[in-house]
Order: C-alpha cells, then sequence, then structure tokens
C-alpha cells in the first residue's frame, strides 16, 4: 500500500513521487479531455433520449432515472441492463453516436504520455470504439499500450472491485507500480486500497462546470494522492 501524504496539487507534485510507476492508468471522458469540451454532453443527452424512447417517459423522468442508475449501478446502461434487460450493444452503439469533432488535438498532452516511461492504458467504462475515436481526435492515441473497455470489463463498471482485478490481471499489472488518473473520486478508491498511486483531475472552476454535485463526494478522502486541473503540466512535473 502506499503511504502518501494529503492529496496535493500539481505545483507540489514531485518526480520522486512518480519514480516507482512503471504502468499509467488514464480514465478517458473528463479526464484525458477538460470537461469544458462537453464531449460527454452529447453521450449524456443520447443516454436522456434513449432511457425516455426505452421507458416512455418524459425527458425531465427520463434524466432523473438515467442518473440514479449512474450512481447506483456505476452507468446507466449497468442499471438498465439490471432492471430493464437492455441489449447493451444496441445502448452503446446509440449513445456514442456522437460528433467527435468537439474534441480538439491536444500536442502537449501527448507529449507529455509519449515521454512516461513504462506502459499507458485507458480504462474506460464507455466502449473501445468510443475511446479510439475520442484519442484519435486528440491525438494521443497511438501513445496507449492498450483499451480496456466496458466490454473487456464484463460490463461491469468502475468503481467494482472486480473489474480493477479483471483489468490488472490481463495486463498483468504491479498496483505497487502503477498510477491512476480519473476525475471521479470514488473511482480511485479501489486503486488507492490495492497500492496504487492516485491522482484526481478536476475542472479549473469547480464548482460551476462539475455536473452532479454527487460527483464531488470524496475529493478530500484520504484515497487521493493528488489533485489537478491540468493533466499536461502534472505529468510534466513529476518528471521534470
Amino acid at each position: 500500500m502506499n503511504d502518501s501524504p494529503s492529496p496535493r496539487t500539481t505545483e507540489a507534485a514531485r518526480p520522486q513521487d512518480f519514480a516507482h510507476v512503471r504502468d499509467w492508468v488514464f480514465d478517458l471522458d473528463n479526464t484525458l479531455y477538460p470537461r469544458h469540451t462537453n464531449l460527454f454532453q452529447q453521450i449524456d443527452e443520447r443516454i436522456t433520449a434513449f432511457v425516455s424512447n426505452l421507458l416512455s417517459l418524459e425527458a425531465g423522468e427520463a434524466k432523473t432515472l438515467q442518473k440514479k442508475f449512474y450512481r447506483d449501478y456505476g452507468t446507466t446502461l449497468r442499471g438498465l441492463m439490471s432492471e430493464h434487460q437492455v441489449d447493451p450493444d444496441a445502448f452503446l452503439e446509440f449513445v456514442h453516436d456522437i460528433d467527435y469533432s468537439w474534441v480538439k488535438a491536444d500536442a502537449a498532452l501527448g507529449e507529455e504520455i509519449k515521454a512516461l516511461p513504462g506502459r499507458k492504458f485507458i480504462f474506460t467504462n464507455g466502449d473501445r470504439g468510443h475511446a479510439e475515436r475520442t484519442a484519435r481526435q486528440l491525438g494521443i492515441l497511438d501513445h496507449f499500450d492498450d483499451i480496456f473497455d466496458i466490454v473487456a470489463a464484463g460490463l461491469v463498471p468502475k468503481p467494482a472491485a472486480a473489474t480493477y482485478d479483471k483489468f490488472m490481471g490481463l495486463h498483468r499489472i504491479d498496483a505497487a507500480h502503477a498510477a491512476m488518473f480519473e476525475d471521479l473520486a470514488r473511482n480511485l478508491e479501489v486503486p488507492k486500497r490495492l497500492g496504487m498511486r492516485t491522482v484526481l483531475i478536476v475542472p479549473a472552476n469547480l464548482e460551476t462546470t462539475f455536473g452532479e454535485i454527487w460527483e464531488q463526494e470524496g475529493r478530500d478522502g484520504d484515497h487521493i494522492d493528488f489533485i489537478t486541473d491540468d493533466l499536461a503540466a502534472f505529468l510534466r512535473s513529476v518528471r521534470d
């Protein structure tokens, strides 16, 4: 297990804190691109439409149910599968039919990810196609060794402990030599418990852009080693 201090900001990150890391694990949405990009807003709207059409609900009712499933099950899809026997392929195809031009290439982030020592992975509750399209649009896809998506996870999303075990077993990852980057604090609880270095990605204007209020829960917890609102700058600071 890591013996880490209280959460620190980008400015306080030090190379020695990550000198042991050989596997770098990144969430996708609102982590590898900033939340203000609003790419996930398109997905969110498509999910609402899917729930509305499936259950013949008004948009407001569909949104409320969608967010309840998201919080209770980790993803809306998992909730729909558990309570309404939804076909996951149909859901994933529908909700990821979006405009990826909203994502702008990030050369600075690409250079920092490329320069990291060891392997790099995307670990997402979305599907591989969505991850590939997003990372390609960012200009960073070629810097990753693999993508572990919701299908590879057996449709069991983070933060389920079994999903982290499956990911780590597949890629033979030693948690004591790994770091994970996430925008949801609750998704870092298991990685921290396993021994990973944990980094929470937050938007610069957290109070006004964070989305669901509950998504802020746990950001001051002991399972968060570092907090940053600039991923590229953070990665640069731990290599300097």
